[in-house]
């Protein structure tokens, strides 16, 4: 009975130790990650003074005419078009046969077939 109380003691004491551990760990990681954003934002704050607001400056995307539109699109239809045409096509293997299968389940059945037999199931 001792041996299985100094088990448990120890086992406590391990588990203990381990959560302990970790938990100073985590603390640690989240004071560092702190103490990073803090830096960070320091720095932003003295090195970048907010800028002004820039006037806003709409841009004109240059238009495409349809008909030059539709002959671009008829090119690129073709180009794909022609290279799906030169796919060939992927080889592919024969199913395996199923005998074995077919065989395993049919003696599998025989197997408790003949155990049934024996108990006088039948």
């Amino acid at each position: 009975m001792s041996e299985f109380m100094e088990g448990l003691n120890l086992t406590v004491l391990g588990v203990t130790i381990v959560f302990m551990v970790l938990s100073i760990l985590a603390v640690v990681l989240y004071a560092v990650g702190w103490l990073e954003r803090r830096l960070v934002e320091r720095e932003l704050s003295v090195s970048e003074p907010a800028p002004a607001p820039a006037p806003e400056v709409k841009e004109e995307r240059p238009t495409v005419p349809p008909k030059d539109l539709a002959v671009i699109m008829a090119a690129v239809l073709a180009y794909t078009a022609e290279k799906a045409s030169q796919l060939r096509p992927l080889p592919f293997k024969r199913k395996v046969s199923d005998a074995w299968r077919l065989y395993g389940v049919q003696s599998s059945m025989e197997e408790v077939e003949d155990f049934n037999y024996e108990m006088g199931k039948w």
